[in-house]
């Protein structure tokens, strides 16, 4: 694998990316960071221009010098900078115990210092490597390289992600056959950043920048190091981190926090650093509120919102009233950068604002997941998003240019769900094997493949046959490792409800008895969102007989904290979107099976299955949960491949009408007309009514109509 050159903030891109081509001369493993963020000690902040690592040639760390030192005076300032350099890196690794061998540091640190032009007059007393850009390939490759176990500790600390590791020591864990013991293993792993994952979080352009990837893929780590280096980078900016979901403060919270004071040895400053909710709140800022309040506007509430708009365009509207505002007064932006999270659930007039309220070069950074609806392939173009100039030019633009970081980054691996979870999800989301056919699907087929799915018979084009499963290499090796089939995707129907709440007690109590898991490690998903409340007391009585507490988020417990120790959390579907647990069970499963709102039905349960990172319990009652149990079944005798035909363009174009998702109003018209029609038919049928009855205009309408839409015979 050739060298993988990350484009970080370099003092001088232009010799760093020089130094790159001259390494990629004789490295051809492992990474090189070009303007890696600062190390710090507690007395001083100690900037590195390039930072290599390799299994061959192990850790190498590069200062570039902007002239060649001419006296003894010149020869002590390098000299000290190097010493400071490795002094620090000394420090940093020395905190962590998989590079120390008892009292010493399990590598050779090697700190280079390179120079525009030849090097003459080294003091004999120097230590390190002082060379210029001619000669720096020659240096490197003379290195001793380091084992695997070292360098992937190595990557885990200079990445920043070992603070990712759960504070949990899981010290109740004796059974090393138990979910426990593999939650164990499989923690340690997700603890890496793989290659995709720490290009995201590093390289940042002068300008936007799109990051793409299945619920799962890292998104959310990657924005909060991506805030963690800028903030320690620049201080002095003003930038925002943003995301939908309310439940994800804490978690976003924690990790800026965790990475910040890792990068700099301090907390972040939260007058430069904000973490706020998209909308807000009454008593806790958002981003939507703070960019009113800048343009000297009062925000709306949620209460004014879905009286004027609606419940489903509620915050498009109050954006879109704010938009015109911003436009109108055209004020001096506020932010310095602004990041993102979960931007597929946010409207085009938010993203307009933020871009109107950013300072230029408009440091915007949006990730979103890839079919978390699943009927379409992507987010909006940029141009739909942010708008477009006066004469009709793109205000944003994601193309790459060359030895610069890259505008739009796909993180290809799914490390939350285990792949037949997955494809499960996948299967169940869009009706791969359901009685009626396809529910929906996205334009572009290639996105399967983008997305981690092989394909196994068949071409990913419209209107073709094809069989996909999911690729080896998009999922971690772990769960193939340590999870059996059988027991990481469970379905269970019952008769009814009551039976379905004893059997998910039982096994929970089987769970923090018997498997070694814990209260924090279970969510339960319920996913009516509106019936929510009155849903839940029962699952939580049968719960409680069985000795175990639990929690019904939001209620009694604030929105923005999912799960509590000694506690089993169930959440609705909105309240448990963005978040994940090792063990998930999704209850009322039938709630997919509907004659209405079927799509939404149907991208709920997806979202929910989507939830677990290891285990998930697929559990419903009644006749409705035939249908869905059905499904399931199928997806594992195919052994969770996908076995269906891509709908064609006029096909594609046939679902999204008769499946699309209608708004309140939309639906409340349809129940209004259906009803009438019913009495309708049933009047003409007993014959109280005659055809001859309707108004002839009226009657004449509804001929022409039907002959329009209805589908005609060619044959």
């Amino acid at each position: 694998m050739p060298l993988q050159v990350v484009y970080g903030e370099s003092r001088d891109r232009s010799t760093a990316s020089q130094l790159a081509e001259k390494l990629r001369e004789v490295v051809d493993d492992g990474t090189v960071y070009l303007g890696y963020p600062v190390l710090a000690t507690a007395d001083e902040r100690v900037e590195v221009d390039a930072l290599l690592v390799s299994k061959a040639y192990g850790l190498v760390a590069f200062l570039l010098a902007s002239s060649v030192p001419q006296d003894e005076e010149s020869w002590d300032a390098v000299a000290s900078a190097q010493d400071r350099l490795y002094n620090v890196l000394d420090s940093t690794l020395g905190k962590h115990e998989g590079l120390r061998r008892r009292r010493k540091l399990a590598l050779d640190i090697w700190t280079v210092t390179v120079f525009p032009g030849p090097v003459t007059g080294i003091p004999s007393d120097t230590e390190g490597i002082y060379c210029d850009l001619q000669d720096v390939a020659e240096h490197v490759a003379a290195l001793e390289g380091i084992d695997e176990d070292v360098e992937r500790a190595l990557q885990a600390a200079l990445q920043r992600v070992t603070t990712i590791k759960p504070v949990k020591k899981r010290a109740s864990v004796q059974d090393a056959s138990s979910r426990g013991a593999a939650l164990k293993v499989i923690e340690r792993g997700i603890a890496n950043l793989d290659q995709w994952q720490k290009a995201a979080a590093i390289e940042t352009p002068e300008g936007p920048q799109r990051i793409r990837g299945l619920a799962g893929s890292g998104k959310t780590v990657v924005l909060a190091l991506k805030a963690a280096y800028l903030h320690t980078q620049h201080p002095e900016w003003r930038i925002a981190v943003t995301f939908h979901s309310r439940a994800l403060y804490q978690q976003i919270k924690d990790l800026v926090t965790r990475f910040t004071f890792e990068y700099s040895n301090d907390n972040y400053d939260e007058e430069f650093l904000q973490i706020m909710h998209s909308w807000g709140s009454s008593f806790k800022a958002g981003l939507y509120s703070e960019m009113a309040r800048a343009v000297g506007t009062t925000p709306r509430d949620w209460n004014y919102a879905r009286a004027t708009y609606g419940m489903d365009d509620a915050f498009q509207g109050v954006c879109q009233e704010l938009l015109a505002v911003v436009r109108a007064s055209n004020p001096d932006p506020v932010f310095d950068a602004v990041l993102i999270d979960e931007a597929q659930d946010l409207p085009p007039e938010f993203f307009q604002l933020v871009y109107l309220l950013t300072k230029d070069p408009k440091r915007i950074v949006w990730g979103y997941d890839e079919l978390q609806k699943l009927s379409e392939s992507a987010m909006p173009g940029t141009d739909e998003l942010f708008g477009t100039g006066p004469s009709g030019q793109s205000l944003v633009s994601l193309a790459e240019q060359d030895k610069q970081p890259r505008r739009d980054i796909v993180l290809p691996v799914c490390y939350r769900n285990t792949p037949w979870a997955l494809a499960t999800a996948h299967a169940l989301g869009i009706g791969v094997y359901r009685d009626g056919g396809l529910l929906q699907h996205f334009d572009d087929p290639q996105l399967w493949g983008d997305i981690g799915y092989n394909t196994v018979h068949g071409e990913l084009a419209l209107g073709s046959a094809v069989t996909l499963e999911r690729a080896r290499s998009s999922a971690p090796r772990y769960f193939h490792e340590l999870l059996k089939v059988d027991d990481a995707v469970v379905m269970e129907k019952f008769d009814s409800q009551t039976a379905q709440d004893i059997w998910v007690a039982q096994q929970i109590k089987k769970n923090l008895t018997e498997d070694e898991l814990e209260h924090d490690d279970i969510l339960i998903v319920l996913p009516d969102v509106y019936r929510a409340k009155s849903r839940a007391p029962r699952l939580m009585q049968a719960l409680l007989e069985l000795g175990i507490p639990s929690h019904l988020v939001g209620v009694g417990t604030s929105v923005d904290e999912v799960f509590k120790r000694e506690s089993v959390a169930l959440a609705h579907i909105h309240r448990a979107k963005g978040n994940e647990a090792p063990m998930v069970y999704v209850v009322d499963a039938q709630y997919a099976n509907s004659d209405s709102q079927t799509v939404t039905r149907r991208n709920t349960l997806f979202t929910a299955i989507t939830r677990s990172r290891a285990w998930v319990r697929i559990v419903g009652w009644g006749g409705r949960m035939d249908e869905v149990a059905r499904e399931i079944d199928v997806v594992r005798e195919k052994k969770f491949r996908l076995d269906f035909t891509i709908p064609t363009a006029d096909k594609l174009a046939e679902l999204r009408h008769l499946h699309r998702d209608r708004s309140e109003d939309d639906r409340a018209t349809v129940k209004k007309a259906t009803d009438a029609l019913q009495m309708f038919l049933e009047a003409y049928e007993t014959g109280q009514i005659d055809l001859y009855d309707i108004p002839p205009a009226m009657r004449t309408r509804l001929v022409m109509k039907m002959k329009e839409d209805l589908p005609r015979d060619d044959t």
